[in-house]
């Protein structure tokens, strides 16, 4: 088990951020996204795992609309980390930030795969949605 802390509104650098995130979305390159701007604009918060060392080992963001709706966007929990409870904390972390605020929803989508974690081990409940490939 790796001990870890989950932070609402963590800190955190561009650079580890995107290190984690080509890490965990299995990118060939590291990207040099404004990960800092981003939730600050479009995110109601978001969600930092740390081990004692302080290394970034898990991150999730908490999009909004502005109203009663959040979404959980680019859960993330490093290789090295997996399989340790860190992504059910980061979301559980999430899910009574998001309790406190004035949302009544908390949206998630997901590859097949990742079903059992989000309907199981998170407690998300299936409902119908639809979707428009755009690209």
């Amino acid at each position: 088990m790796i001990d870890v802390k989950c932070e609402w509104r963590g800190t955190f650098a561009n650079a580890e951020l995107n290190r984690l995130h080509a890490e965990a979305f299995a990118h060939e390159s590291i990207q040099g996204d404004d990960w800092e701007g981003r939730v600050a604009r479009h995110s109601l918060g978001w969600v930092t795992a740390r081990d004692d060392a302080e290394s970034l080992l898990g991150f999730v963001n908490v999009a909004w609309d502005g109203d009663v709706h959040a979404f959980l966007l680019d859960t993330m929990v490093s290789r090295s980390a997996r399989r340790h409870g860190i992504g059910r904390q980061l979301v559980a972390t999430a899910v009574e930030a998001v309790r406190g605020s004035e949302c009544e929803w908390l949206h998630v989508d997901f590859d097949d795969e990742l079903r059992s974690f989000y309907f199981d081990a998170c407690g998300f409940a299936p409902t119908n949605a639809g979707l428009i490939a755009l690209r």
